[in-house]
């Protein structure tokens, strides 16, 4: 391994709001070899997440902010190359929190999953049969709680995470309203996605669409943007509705604390519960969930959107465009 090298993208400077290409930068390092109970990884797909612009706040979270200087935190899926842990070999398939980097040296707590012989794309344990669709799975049915018959309305409703809820709530024999920006959005929502409708927030007037697609009022809504959006959907829920806290992407910064709206009226008069998760605390029943959502995908009933970069270079700019709705599907950015 002496001779490559190895280029990864740390976080040169912190951000004020959604990071930008400028916030980073390529370099190039020697590749550590695994010392005992390590293993090496080539890392073919680099995730790109909306949860990284927390990351890289000054204001921890869930997690502490990736410190400047260091390879940008993300998930990512390869191969392993050398191995000094029993568990792994050389040619296992593994995903995990590999960083922005072509190589990896990592122990076994880094890796999330061993991808076994398995007839789908190494890119899906990165979205639908990763961290995306196991967020949708859990956040949906362990906290949404869907029942046949409810309507469940979905905010960036064609994003990895969200058209991946609409799918579920639909196998859950639900009826589905989906929350995204642009016709060609809301095309794919519906197309794609098999959403029952679907609403332009752009173009739209939220506040009618959402009262013709919901006559009975909201049952479930998940949640990924909070802000103006959120304000309105809250207007509508059903008697016992279940709001689950996904992700806050419309509120562009948390410091200091942003004022509007207030949601406690709608949940006492609706007897309305709001819940957050973070998919973390699922870890342990990962598998559960990832097993349901292959057998989904091989039944034909779960269906999937890639939008994939080519090459290390595209991913300092990668959050920002993900942020401004240039994607199409699940953001990938593939280096092998």
């Amino acid at each position: 391994m002496n001779n490559n090298r190895n280029r990864q993208v740390i976080l040169k400077s912190r951000p004020a709001d959604i990071p930008q290409a400028d916030n980073f930068e390529i370099i190039e390092s020697g590749i550590s070899e695994p010392r005992d109970g390590e293993i090496l990884v080539h890392n073919i797909y680099l995730s790109v997440e909306p949860a990284m612009r927390g990351w890289v706040s000054s204001v921890a979270n869930y997690s502490e902010p990736v410190r400047t200087g260091e390879v940008m935190r993300s998930f990512a899926a390869g191969e392993v190359l050398l191995s000094a842990h029993p568990d792994f070999k050389p040619g296992d398939k593994v995903m995990g929190m590999f960083g922005w980097q072509e190589f990896a040296t990592v122990g076994p707590a880094a890796v999330t999953r061993k991808i076994g012989e398995d007839d789908l794309p190494l890119s899906l344990s990165l979205g639908v049969t990763g961290l995306n669709g196991v967020t949708a799975y859990f956040g949906l049915l362990d906290v949404g709680l869907p029942r046949p018959g409810d309507t469940v309305v979905v905010s960036t409703a064609a994003g990895a995470v969200g058209s991946a809820v609409g799918q579920i709530a639909k196998i859950s024999g639900c009826r589905t309203v989906g929350i995204a920006g642009g016709p060609a959005k809301v095309v794919q929502c519906r197309e794609l996605f098999g959403y029952d409708a679907a609403i332009d927030y752009k173009s739209d007037d939220i506040e009618s669409a959402l009262a013709a697609a919901c006559p009975k009022g909201v049952d479930v809504y998940f949640d990924n943007t909070g802000g103006a959006i959120s304000d309105v959907v809250l207007r509508h829920l059903a008697v016992g509705a279940r709001v689950v806290i996904c992700g806050t992407a419309s509120v562009s910064s948390w410091n200091p604390w942003p004022s509007g709206p207030r949601a406690e009226r709608h949940l006492l008069v609706k007897r309305a519960r709001m819940q957050g998760f973070v998919i973390f605390d699922y870890a342990h029943q990962f598998e559960v969930a990832i097993t349901r959502l292959a057998q989904w995908l091989r039944e034909g009933r779960l269906r999937y959107s890639e939008d994939v970069l080519e090459g290390i270079e595209q991913a300092p700019g990668a959050i920002a465009s993900l942020y401004r709705g240039e994607n199409t599907g699940k953001r990938l950015i593939k280096i092998r």
